[in-house]
């Protein structure tokens, strides 16, 4: 009974989230099966420059979390003029990191030849690399404005914002990658433009949303009236660059592993390809509920309430590992159904059912890690979050994906299977970490 209340309003906040961030896997699945229908090339070098680009959009993401204790702290308390002026200071935080990013995009956009992937695939990388760098700035933007609403439990505002803008890339592919309707053939080329004017209109749409609702009148004083303030900026970097560093390096061990899967061929880059966007799948379902535990979490410590922090975290752990072994379930049986969804080729379907026997392993361990990364956001414990990802998976996942997959010759199997490695690890890290904060706050134990 003392976590019922936490069920339904994990649940409450939490399936708006889990709404949006499907709409953007749906998306996914629908932009891997339009460019893998349209050639297996295409399909690939997708595959790369995905895996690539989410190591920065997630470390942004990342980053842009440290709202959520410090916004939410303000919120608990009902200190609303606090909560419009770190709001003000987020965007400036968010901004700078932004550019930084960016900046090292441009880099590698130079250097593609020098990366290792198959010769015949860089013409059709680049391009669609290029449009994916311009769509930084947008990313940033909405990251930062998405906290903000979902912070102050307004979390079906940022979630109307993604449905749409996923609506309009979907016809905008149809357009773009076929050249229908007057429009030109572009391939791969014009599902980046299609994503590039997705992202601007999700922009434009929660700007609108907030502007117009009353909810957000009420943090326009301290919004208007503070200007930027260095402290709280460095304040921001503080909380959010180990919560970028801890979501970055996890997103690497995916994004590196499509670099070693380049390597042996690409057959193997578009299954795994096909593989990391049905595991996303997954993992934004476990994040929509962990980022409802987080905002709850902020609300509570704002206030001292650390019996219901506590609470708050396990009710969304037992939610997360109910939802992970459904969709394990629903995946291990349908999984000749989404590999037929993406492409014809019989070699790639063949590979990525192989490969999701290590994505189905490391389900649970997504889950725990997820929920209790989130809640350590909640309670602004955020440093040591960057030094356990880096122990998890630079350390160990990594060289375990490289050792399984070249040293013992396991191939694209033994990349894959380094994954399950760091997940659990990291889920292990986690737990102890925030059960330690618990026990200091608190005299109940586990």
């Amino acid at each position: 009974m003392k976590y019922k209340p936490h069920y339904s309003s994990i649940l409450r906040l939490g399936a708006p989230i889990v709404l949006g961030q499907l709409g953007n896997v749906i998306l996914g699945f629908i932009d891997t099966m339009m460019v893998g229908h349209y050639s297996p090339a295409a399909l690939s070098s997708a595959g790369f420059v995905t895996g690539i680009f989410n190591l920065g959009i997630v470390a942004l993401i990342g980053f842009s979390f440290g709202a959520t204790p410090i916004i939410g702290a303000y919120y608990g308390r009902k200190e609303n003029d606090n909560v419009g002026a770190a709001f003000k200071d987020s965007i400036y935080a968010n901004l700078l990191c932004g550019a930084l990013v960016t900046l090292i995009y441009a880099v590698l956009y130079l250097n593609l030849h020098n990366l290792g992937q198959p010769e015949e695939l860089l013409p059709v990388i680049r391009p669609y690399f290029f449009t994916f760098l311009l769509t930084m700035p947008f990313i940033v933007v909405f990251n930062c404005l998405k906290q903000f609403t979902d912070t102050v439990a307004a979390t079906k505002t940022a979630m109307w914002a993604i449905i749409i803008g996923n609506v309009a890339n979907v016809i905008l592919n149809y357009l773009l990658i076929y050249g229908v309707c007057g429009f030109p053939r572009l391939g791969l080329t014009g599902a980046g433009i299609a994503t590039l004017i997705s992202r601007v209109i999700m922009v434009a749409i929660i700007c609108t949303l907030i502007k117009r609702q009353k909810k957000f009148s009420a943090y326009s004083k301290g919004f208007n009236e503070h200007s930027a303030r260095k402290k709280e900026i460095a304040n921001f970097f503080a909380v959010g660059t180990p919560m970028a560093l801890q979501m970055g390096m996890e997103t690497a061990s995916f994004s590196l592993a499509s670099l070693l899967m380049g390597w042996l061929g690409a057959t193997e880059l578009a299954a795994f390809q096909v593989m990391c966007i049905t595991g996303s799948l997954c993992f934004l379902v476990y994040y929509g509920i962990g980022a409802a535990v987080s905002i709850r979490m902020s609300h509570f410590r704002g206030r001292g309430d650390w019996t219901n922090v506590h609470h708050c975290a396990s009710a969304g752990l037992h939610i997360i590992l109910l939802t992970a072994i459904m969709l394990s379930v629903l995946i291990a049986t349908l999984r000749y159904e989404f590999a037929a969804m993406f492409t014809s080729d019989t070699d790639i379907q063949t590979m990525f059912t192989a490969l999701l026997v290590p994505m189905l392993a490391y389900q649970i361990s997504d889950g725990i890690q997820t929920n209790y990364a989130n809640a350590l956001r909640g309670i602004e414990v955020t440093k040591p979050l960057g030094i356990y990802a880096f122990i998890s998976y630079i350390c160990l996942a990594l060289p375990a994906s490289y050792i399984l997959g070249f040293v013992l010759d396991w191939g694209a199997m033994g990349v894959a299977c380094g994954l399950p490695v760091g997940l659990t690890v990291a889920a292990v890290l986690y737990y102890t970490r925030f059960r330690k904060e618990i026990l200091i706050h608190t005299s109940k134990g586990f």
